[in-house]
């Protein structure tokens, strides 16, 4: 749970009280989003993200 707040809270900038009052699977789900935007990003880059944490899993 700590995880996913802290990669939401990282790349979103959303208050802790948003992010903790969610349930797990839109955590998740907002997870897999922003390590998708990450993904589509850095195209031209190695595939190996280091902050693609959710998708290594």
């Amino acid at each position: 749970m700590y995880e996913e707040a802290g990669f939401i809270a990282y790349y979103f900038h959303w208050p802790h009280d948003e992010i903790m009052s969610m349930e797990h699977r839109e955590r998740r789900k907002w997870c897999e989003e922003i390590s998708r935007i990450n993904r589509s990003m850095n195209e031209d880059k190695p595939k190996d993200n280091p902050f693609d944490v959710f998708n290594k899993r």
